[in-house]
């Protein structure tokens, strides 16, 4: 951040030929105020909809002052063929280094006409070549679709979603955390674009596990530390990782043996439960030797012991789904029918 005033250099207007981003001045207090709609106060928390002449006017003042004061904040006023049409703001984070916060608001009129992005696109591009930042962000309200369409048209990208962040009319609620760096592609090229697409699809859990049998046809089963139900061996599947890497990953931790693999007996959805998501279950019939069963060293953090389990002390000792889940992926594998699609450990109802 720039420190001494003296540096400063006047603020500088800019235009990408779409909009034209400017300094503020006390000619604009009324234009721009009697702009303010109930969408604005909304999404700022504001509690009047539309500000008095004096604080409109003490904002720019403040404005012009924390500009001076090393642009701790650089405001602007965009102009849309002439006319007042919002304003684009960034703040530089004082404990984080060349770090800008970013917020926008476009007027009622100049509203879902890609005004918003292109004002918002320029003032990235002033912050990463004027100010010399190397990171902006922006907090948006997950119900702000047209502000996340905005953040996503100007290259940032959806880094995650932050609890507790913002205060609106005096209830806290999440906010969706958007950030660019100053070596991200371009906006519109097509990194950018798949990028940033990647960044905002939903993604789902997927978890791998084993279905190991004795040459009596016994299922093996973990004793788990940390929760009462007995279950198979396996695990989520890591972010980058297949399903088939991680049965056998989970097997190697957990047990301290090598698995391999003969067929994907079961994919099965999970839904919601419990403060859980939905996920998505992949059981492969797994061959474990006898002679490296015996010499099992177990993850004493997760397993307490492995037990060998007949059909009854399945449904005894494992969660229900876990025992439909063994049941046909059993079927599954003596009939040789290939792999079943469950939904909850069920058919589904087609």
């Amino acid at each position: 951040m720039t420190s001494p005033a003296a540096s400063v250099p006047p603020q500088p207007t800019l235009t990408d030929g779409d909009v034209v981003l400017r300094p503020w001045s006390q000619a604009d207090v009324d234009v721009a105020r009697l702009q303010h709609d109930d969408e604005i106060a909304r999404w700022f928390g504001f509690t009047d909809v539309v500000p008095t002449a004096q604080r409109q006017a003490q904002a720019i003042r403040d404005w012009h002052a924390a500009y001076a004061d090393g642009r701790r904040v650089v405001s602007f006023l965009v102009e849309v063929r002439g006319e007042v049409a919002g304003t684009v703001e960034l703040r530089q984070i004082a404990d984080r280094d060349r770090t800008g916060h970013l917020s926008w608001a476009m007027f009622p009129r100049y509203r879902g006409q890609g005004h918003g992005s292109h004002a918002v696109r320029l003032l990235v591009d002033y912050a990463f070549g004027e100010l010399d930042l190397a990171r902006v962000e922006a907090y948006v309200d997950p119900d702000n679709r047209s502000s996340l369409r905005t953040a996503s048209r100007a290259g940032l990208r959806k880094e995650g979603l932050v609890r507790g962040y913002g205060e609106t009319h005096g209830v806290r609620g999440p906010m969706v955390l958007m950030g660019r760096l100053v070596d991200d592609p371009e906006p519109f090229s097509r990194e950018a674009f798949t990028a940033t697409l990647n960044a905002g699809l939903p993604t789902k859990r997927a978890i791998a596990q084993a279905l190991v049998r004795n040459d009596d046809g016994q299922v093996l089963l973990c004793e788990l530390v940390y929760k009462r139900f007995w279950d198979l061996p396996g695990g989520v599947v890591d972010p980058g990782e297949s399903p088939a890497h991680a049965v056998l990953r989970e097997i190697r931790e957990e047990l301290g043996v090598e698995g391999r693999i003969r067929s994907l007996a079961v994919v099965s959805w999970l839904p919601p439960w419990n403060g859980w998501d939905d996920a998505m279950l992949f059981l492969y019939d797994v061959e474990v030797t006898a002679d490296d069963l015996a010499r099992v060293v177990l993850e004493p953090r997760e397993i307490r012991g492995i037990h060998w389990a007949d059909e009854a002390t399945v449904k005894e000792r494992a969660a229900d789904y876990t025992g439909r889940l063994v049941e046909r992926a059993v079927r599954q594998v003596d009939e040789k029918a290939g792999t079943a699609y469950l939904e909850n450990g069920d058919d589904p109802a087609w």
